[in-house]
């Protein structure tokens, strides 16, 4: 028993350790690379701010103050454990503000909130790529001027591959991405050390004075200064997004033991190198290795973007499948890459649709400056979010002490809403492209929502007589032909239309008539205990009930698997899904209605049919039409 304990503590630290490694290589690829292109933007000479002691020491304290209380406090230690079931995200953070609160309208405004912080992301997860890869290619430039026209070109070959390789999956893309990551790390640590040894003073702008002294000598122009510390940590909601693909704890262990150490080393040498010399201002970071070193750094420096753009890639991938279990997007290609993780997924349609948005952001603004004023709106506007709902969950779910929570919630909007009002004054210099995004996703899901349960309300209304139905058809039964016929139902006590068109044209029903009726729980994942529920409603009829979480696909088989212990047994070979689709009229009288039907009917007669969203063999399905006017 001993030496099992023993063998069963090796592996699980074995594992652990694995994971960490993994987490190093995708989640912290955006916030890893920030030292590319963060004190780069802050000593950008457009503000007119002067690079002495005071600027570069008020920088460093603000960056190290940020790394701390944003990311490591909030974020890591607070935000992350609002997860359910190891699931994260602002959908997930969303649900859990929700949970305990009864008043409708108050549930409604949390919805709206997350919402807009998911869209939030989508917005941000577009520029992510794009400033990452064409920061580090800009490196080129130090070798030889000669590489400045080819710039924006080698950046497009080296996001094409990027999202070429999505189709493999986290694991795969991490057994590659792991040990550059830790290279990368290592390495900028290791660079930032060599300068700190040359100017040690530079350590004591940890000292948080430095950020009032630097903000009281330059006064208003030191906000639009400010405006770019942001860009030292972007890539806080894909550590939350991400959860699901590596759990809590190598995330953090990842951070705290090898993340946030050399991030700090390099900042602080890229500050005593600036204040050593200030004609490296013009790329502090490259400027760290000796000319020796500037291709391989640059090499390394490119593939750690690469990885960079991963962190919101695969973090977009989970929040666009929890707004699709949620109904709150249009059902799409989910294609699940790992036997072990159901959080790592590849969804085709938003990878490529990424891809081409991302490639036309990069034509458009060329360079990395122009990349970061459209930077920064979308991440501050997506914290401020994530904090009141943060709010919400230690109030009414975790049941905290009002006044720490109250206490927590001032400090963290303080720093939030300052940040997103000092990005503000960036939405004419390229903020808007990001915040136009944004919306369009934010119109996309509520339109959505709001037009499927008018089209599921649509559906149901003439077919509320479910018990009466049954009764009829017992007592006077139409031709009945052997075999299980399934009917999705999205009701439980309605009548599915397939149903009654089946009855209405062919005049038949089967010996086994089961009415099924998926339901998406707000939760992640569903235990298999509470998966099914069997009902027999008379000698034919069978209601079935299948509850999944918001981060699960259902699946048929498994689901009449599960039938068999409640004593409804049968065969997927003898089954037949009669599934009815729908050709939607459109009847609307004013333009905005209009708009929003039309926009509904084009997702709605592209979205994945229900017999490929729940994995019904092809074979099996038989097709019903009807129309329904909306």
């Amino acid at each position: 028993m001993l030496s099992i304990c023993l063998c069963m503590f090796k592996n699980n630290k074995y594992s652990l350790l694995i994971n960490t490694l993994a987490t190093t290589g995708i989640v912290y690829g955006d916030i890893g690379t920030s030292p590319l292109y963060t004190l780069k933007e802050c000593f950008n000479n457009q503000y007119g701010i002067n690079i002495d002691y005071i600027t570069v020491f008020g920088f460093l304290s603000i960056i190290f103050w940020l790394l701390i209380i944003i990311v490591s406090i909030k974020y890591l230690l607070l935000v992350m454990k609002a997860n359910d079931a190891g699931e994260g995200g602002i959908l997930t953070l969303t649900l859990l503000s929700t949970r305990n609160i009864n008043n409708k309208k108050c549930t409604n405004i949390l919805i709206i909130l997350g919402l807009l912080g998911g869209s939030l992301f989508y917005g941000e997860t577009i520029i992510t790529p794009a400033i990452s890869i064409v920061s580090a290619t800009e490196g080129l430039q130090i070798i030889t001027p000669l590489f400045k026209k080819f710039i924006t070109l080698i950046a497009i070959i080296i996001l094409t591959m990027l999202f070429t390789c999505q189709k493999y999956g986290t694991t795969s893309i991490s057994k590659l991405f792991t040990p550059i990551m830790i290279t990368w790390f290592i390495t900028i640590g290791i660079l930032g050390i060599i300068e700190i040894i040359k100017f040690p003073e530079i350590l004591t702008a940890c000292n948080p004075k430095w950020a009032f002294i630097f903000i009281k000598k330059y006064h208003n122009i030191s906000l639009f200064a400010l405006s770019t510390v942001i860009l030292s940590i972007t890539g806080v909601e894909a550590l939350y997004a991400d959860m699901g693909h590596f759990g809590t704890l190598p995330i953090r262990l990842a951070w705290f033991f090898l993340v946030l150490p050399t991030l700090i080393l390099n900042y602080f040498g890229q500050g005593a190198l600036v204040l050593s010399n200030t004609k490296y201002v013009s790329n502090p970071f490259f400027f760290l290795a000796p000319n020796w070193a500037i291709l391989p750094l640059l090499i390394i420096s490119t593939m750690a973007t690469i990885i960079a753009s991963q962190a919101v890639i695969s973090g977009i991938f989970s929040l666009t499948k929890q707004a699709i279990n949620l109904n709150y997007l249009p059902s799409m290609k989910i294609i699940y890459t790992s036997k072990v993780k159901s959080g790592q997924i590849y969804i085709p349609l938003i990878n490529w649709l990424l891809y081409i948005i991302v490639l036309i952001v990069i034509v458009i603004f060329e360079h990395s400056s122009n990349l970061a004023a459209a930077y920064g709106i979308t991440v501050t506007s997506a914290m401020v979010l994530t904090s009141i709902l943060l709010y919400i969950v230690i109030i009414y779910y975790w049941r905290w002490n009002i006044y720490i929570a109250t206490l927590l919630l001032i400090t963290f909007l303080f720093l939030d809403i300052m940040m997103f009002t000092i990005n503000i004054l960036k939405i004419l210099s390229g903020g808007w492209l990001t915040i136009l995004i944004s919306l369009i996703i934010f119109t996309i899901m509520i339109i959505w929502r709001y037009e499927k349960l008018n089209l599921v309300f649509q559906v149901n209304k003439y077919g509320n007589s479910l018990s009466a139905f049954i009764i009829s058809l017992e007592k006077y039964p139409p031709i009945i032909v052997p075999g299980t016929a399934v009917f999705i139902s999205y009701a439980i006590n309605n009548i599915p239309i397939a149903l009654l068109q089946n009855l209405k044209h062919n005049k038949i029903i089967h010996t086994k008539t089961i009415l099924l009726s998926i339901k998406v729980k707000d939760t992640p994942l569903v235990h298999n205990i509470r998966r099914v529920n069997v009902e027999q409603l008379s000698p034919t009829f069978w209601r079935v009930i299948a509850c999944y979480g918001f981060k699960e696909i259902p699946n048929m088989e498994e689901i009449f698997d599960r039938c068999k212990v409640d004593g409804l047994f049968c065969q997927m070979q003898e089954m037949s899904f009669f599934i009815s689709y729908e050709s939607l009229i459109l009847n609307r009288k004013s333009w905005y209605s209009k708009i929003s039907g039309k926009l509904f009917t084009i997702l709605y007669h592209n979205s994945i049919k229900i017999s490929d969203q729940y994995l019904i063999p092809t074979n099996r399905v038989v097709k019903l039409g009807t129309q329904i006017e909306i």
